[in-house]
């Protein structure tokens, strides 16, 4: 059971425990039926099947494509056989929370206790957000139960090169620190781009890098899905990071990479809902980070070696390193909601929040330049400015830093300004 300090909680949260119930009811069991890949001209083909309860089944699928550094040929059967089961156990959660089915049959392979109690954790703290903003309150113990068939895969036996480090690129200001240091290192420096949107692309060719340089996976949910989303089955974040570290492992394995840097910050590993283990970043905490490590080692390879870069610091100090490549400051993008239009739509909380951190270190001019506006005089953001100063209890549902980072930003900037002279959301602030 998740408990809750008493406050008032600003957020539209639904009440659907009682559908979660009929649910389960309605749809009793989850089936991982199997997985299947296919080498075609250069490119590795991935796909899944998975079932609800003999009455819904979906095909999702993901693509590595094409490099000339790749080695596919050097992987075996049992190899590959690891790396994509895998892949198929987080991506399996997108579907199962649609009726969140009590038991979950996993028929491809079999697992061990230590790994369905390591799975089980990564599925509930996962969906801490999808329970808390339904208003499910379930049980961590029985609120799945794993059952596996098959045989135990083989661990990967490929030799990875400890000169070669993968970088995960999503085209915000954290992955162009990381990238933009390690490419002055010795490593022989990778980008990696999942289904790539024109910033991403953007912060690799910015950084000296092109497309035949990087890593890129493309991937396709079953529409499915999103068909039963609209017809009100249950829907709301999953681990997306945690399908990242899994994708990453197969990439780094046919790069012959031993490493993948990562561009998580300290402040991931702070709770979304105050006095509750609820984050939305869950998967870019220091846990999930461990966690995935050790379970890398002990089931898939033992040499594979996953890391956050930028973990020993804070968001003004990343900002403060992305303030020095002034050459990305046009190019990157940390809005999701603009994603698609490759823009900032200068109303969500990442907009806000990424105006604020960069504000000690970028111009007041530049950042108006960036953001199309001065954010800071829009009142329509005042609640949302309140969840990120710490004001309103609950932070805002995105990968935003904390308020204590935030309100150190606008002391910096704004600390002896009179009030008749500062921008609207600072005002009595």
């Amino acid at each position: 059971m998740i408990f809750y300090k008493k406050h008032t909680i600003p957020l539209m949260r639904q009440n659907d425990h009682h559908k979660y119930k009929k649910f389960r009811e309605r749809f009793p069991y989850f089936r991982y039926v199997n997985y299947a890949y296919e080498k075609k001209d250069g490119d590795l083909y991935l796909s899944f099947t998975f079932d609800i309860s003999g009455k819904y089944t979906f095909t999702p699928s993901l693509k590595l494509v094409h490099r000339s550094f790749y080695h596919l040929e050097d992987l075996s059967g049992d190899d590959l056989n690891n790396l994509v089961f895998h892949i198929g156990m987080i991506e399996l959660i997108s579907y199962w929370k649609l009726t969140c089915s009590p038991q979950v049959i996993i028929e491809p392979h079999q697992l061990t206790t230590d790994q369905v109690d390591w799975w089980k954790k990564l599925y509930f703290n996962g969906l801490g957000e999808f329970f808390y903003l339904n208003g499910i309150s379930p049980d961590e113990n029985n609120f799945m139960q794993i059952e596996s068939k098959g045989t135990m895969p083989v661990k990967v036996s490929r030799k990875l090169s400890e000169e070669k480090v993968l970088v995960p690129v999503g085209g915000g200001k954290d992955s162009v620190v990381t990238l933009e240091l390690l490419k002055n290192t010795s490593f022989d420096i990778y980008p990696v781009m999942l289904n790539p949107r024109d910033a991403s692309i953007r912060t690799v060719e910015v950084a000296g890098y092109d497309m035949e340089q990087s890593v890129v996976v493309q991937r396709k949910l079953d529409p499915l899905m999103l068909e039963l989303n609209a017809q009100g089955f249950l829907n709301g974040h999953t681990p997306f990071s945690a399908l990242l570290a899994f994708v990453n492992a197969l990439a780094a394995v046919a790069t012959g990479a031993k490493y993948v840097a990562l561009s998580n910050e300290n402040s991931a590993n702070e709770s979304t809902v105050p006095g509750t283990n609820i984050n939305h970043q869950y998967s870019k905490s220091f846990e999930f980070e461990q966690d995935f490590a050790n379970y890398c080692r002990k089931y898939i390879h033992p040499k594979l070696a996953y890391f956050s870069f930028l973990r020993p610091l804070n968001e003004l100090q990343i900002a403060e390193l992305f303030s020095r490549y002034p050459q990305h400051f046009d190019s990157f993008r940390s809005c999701n909601v603009g994603s698609k239009n490759d823009t900032w739509c200068g109303k969500c909380p990442k907009c806000l929040f990424t105006r604020i951190i960069l504000a000690p270190f970028v111009t007041e001019e530049k950042l108006q330049e960036i953001f199309h506006g001065e954010l800071l005089e829009d009142k329509t953001l005042r609640n949302t400015f309140d969840e990120l100063t710490g004001t309103l209890p609950v932070k805002p549902f995105e990968c935003v830093g904390t308020p204590d980072e935030i309100n150190t930003a606008i002391d910096a900037v704004y600390g002896g300004t009179e009030q008749n002279n500062l921008p609207a959301l600072l005002k009595n602030y």
